[in-house]
């Protein structure tokens, strides 16, 4: 009898474990955006280097003062984070700009890419690749401040921390630059990059300590694309957006940012970027950028597709103010 008991509450406890195993592969399944950051751990410094260990998930890094660009400790560089349709990256460096990681599958991919060298997501694979050229630019919906025609990016931080969460419904990078300094004036700014299920489209909330005239987000210009500019029908929103072969690969890429009128003092044409300037303000900022990769699923594939569906979503914003 003790046997027989023993051997039906092992079977329940087995049972029990595998439908416990099948419900966290479901909700793996069921997940549709994700944020990470990647540091290696077990290696040393080595100047500005970081040489040996093996890449490891943290939910939240203070970044040291060793690193810049192209250290070999942060995995792609920096958090990356995604939904079921594209990625993004942000260089957690000086440079502070936001990539784009074009997607040829609808699954999420971000923990694994870099996984087999540095960066080898640069390469086209299965899952698709990193294809945006920044170079001197801000990517797209990066920040930074612009002084006497000059980019200001972020050489001189006192610290910068950053900090991924993940939800049912989004999913989140938090940074915060401690003593950002730029044209002798320092300020503390925080970020907040979020992507929803089913959308291109991160939203990005800012806020700087103190008034400083000239901070600003943008469009990195490629291929001398002309920029498509548009103002909401209550004129609260706008955007401003490029469409053409401008990519790692030549293919079309679509890229956008929707800003709140009253937030912004102009946008304008920058060294390397289509800009928007921002108020001088304390309170938060939010605006929204996307990327849209003609090789995604179902992929916007012409610039008259494009423009209808930024124009969907500025609807969106003069009718409720928020994308989600």
């Amino acid at each position: 009898m003790n046997l027989s008991k023993l051997f039906l509450a092992t079977s329940t406890v087995c049972l029990l474990a595998s439908c416990s195993s099948k419900q966290t592969s479901l909700q793996s399944k069921n997940q549709k955006t994700y944020a990470e950051i990647s540091v290696k751990k077990g290696g040393k410094w080595n100047g500005k280097k970081y040489e040996g260990g093996t890449f490891k998930n943290v939910e939240s890094l203070k970044v040291p003062e060793s690193h810049t660009d192209h250290s070999f400790y942060i995995r792609y560089e920096g958090p990356g984070w995604e939904s079921n349709k594209v990625g993004y990256r942000l260089y957690l460096d000086w440079r502070n700009a936001i990539d784009i990681y074009g997607k040829k599958t609808d699954t999420l991919v971000l923990s694994q890419v870099g996984q087999d060298g540095f960066d080898s997501y640069h390469n086209m694979s299965d899952w698709g690749a990193d294809i945006l050229k920044v170079a001197k630019g801000m990517g797209v919906g990066s920040i930074g401040r612009i002084v006497n025609n000059e980019m200001h990016h972020f050489r001189e931080v006192e610290a910068t921390e950053a900090k991924v969460s993940n939800h049912k419904d989004r999913s989140e990078v938090k940074v915060n630059y401690t003593g950002w300094k730029t044209n002798n004036q320092k300020t503390n700014l925080e970020s907040q990059l979020t992507i929803f299920p089913d959308e291109r489209y991160t939203k990005h909330t800012i806020q700087s300590s103190e008034l400083m005239d000239g901070i600003c987000t943008g469009i990195v210009k490629l291929n001398n694309l002309p920029v498509i500019e548009k103002s909401s029908e209550n004129k609260k929103w706008a955007y401003i957006a490029t469409y053409g072969v401008q990519t790692l690969f030549d293919d079309q890429l679509g890229m956008a940012v929707f800003y709140e009128v009253a937030t912004a003092e102009k946008p304008f044409e920058g060294p390397h970027d289509h800009l928007i300037q921002f108020r001088p303000t304390k309170n938060k900022i939010t605006f929204y950028f996307l990327g849209a990769w003609e090789k995604e699923p179902n992929g916007i594939k012409s610039k008259e597709a494009f423009i209808q569906y930024l124009d969907e979503n500025l609807k969106k914003l003069n009718d409720g103010n928020t994308l989600n």
